[in-house]
């Protein structure tokens, strides 16, 4: 298990509170030029398997839902009580828990699985998600109280939610070594990295791990320092291993990462859902 900022941060995972215990400290939804918003929610399954229950206790049967943020949250202002969960009749679903993992790794923080009573594909899907609780930014700068998404579809294989580069992609960080679930990008070679975030876990078909093969199939397009646009492919793929939904695109080219592309029909989500042609802006704001 990846080391936490602190016990508190650690016991809040996966959190089963059915209503917000987090003060309301009046932050705005904005701030710096960055938004508070839900990027994406993604229907992932109409029932978790019984290894949901290591995520959190009791979660076998229950539908899966990631929520993808803006920016990464602090979890400790984050409960299962704090997502509003609308489903096509309009009912409320039933919030059962909400968690990270497994997207624990140093700057994967974004990403919620919503587990619950949260509708079913056949009779009554889940269309929106709401926050109505005080879910802050890891910065503490904002609120994402208010922020609202409309719910992928089961039946949609997963896309890019999200990429921004990444400052520390070594074993050693600013705070020390790091403690990383996912393989890390080699430092001989590497001279910047990636991180792309899916809409929810991916893999191969049969549940595979995708390999060094599968690099070449990212086409990135880079700006070199006269502002001339050309494609590059990743030179290896990292944050393999961990079941997540994150991947590392590590790069031997200085220059500016501006977007990426993954062809269609390679990956596949826990529903055995094939993904679409997708691609996605690479953010400018470097993370750690």
């Amino acid at each position: 298990m990846v080391l936490m900022a602190s016990e508190a941060a650690a016991r809040n995972i996966s959190n089963r509170e059915t209503t917000d215990t987090t003060p309301d400290a009046g932050l705005p939804r904005s701030a710096n030029g960055q938004s508070a918003d839900l990027l994406t929610a993604f229907h992932g399954l109409d029932a978790l398997p019984r290894l949901s229950n290591v995520i959190c206790r009791g979660s076998r049967g229950f539908v899966g839902m990631p929520v993808i943020f803006a920016t990464e949250i602090d979890i400790e202002t984050m409960q299962a009580g704090d997502f509003r969960v609308t489903l096509q009749s309009g009912a409320m679903g039933t919030m059962h828990c909400a968690s990270v993992l497994p997207a624990t790794d140093p700057g994967e923080l974004r990403t919620v699985l919503l587990i619950g009573d949260l509708g079913n594909s056949e009779t009554d899907p889940p269309v929106s998600v709401e926050i109505v609780g005080n879910i802050h930014s890891m910065d503490g700068k904002m609120t994402y109280r208010g922020a609202s998404v409309g719910v992928v579809p089961l039946a949609d294989g997963p896309s890019l939610a999200f990429a921004e580069t990444v400052k520390d992609w070594t074993r050693v960080g600013t705070l020390g070594p790091r403690r990383v679930r996912g393989s890390l990008c080699p430092e001989d070679g590497t001279v910047q990295a990636v991180r792309v975030t899916w809409e929810g876990g991916v893999t191969l078909e049969g549940g595979a791990e995708p390999d060094q093969s599968h690099a070449a199939l990212y086409a990135m397009t880079v700006e070199g320092a006269d502002g001339t646009p050309r494609e590059v492919t990743p030179f290896h793929l990292a944050d393999l291993g961990d079941g997540d939904n994150n991947h590392m695109l590590c790069m031997d080219t200085t220059d500016r990462p501006v977007s990426v592309a993954f062809p269609p029909g390679i990956l596949t989500d826990p529903n055995n859902d094939l993904n679409p042609a997708t691609s996605i802006e690479v953010s400018r704001a470097e993370t750690r």
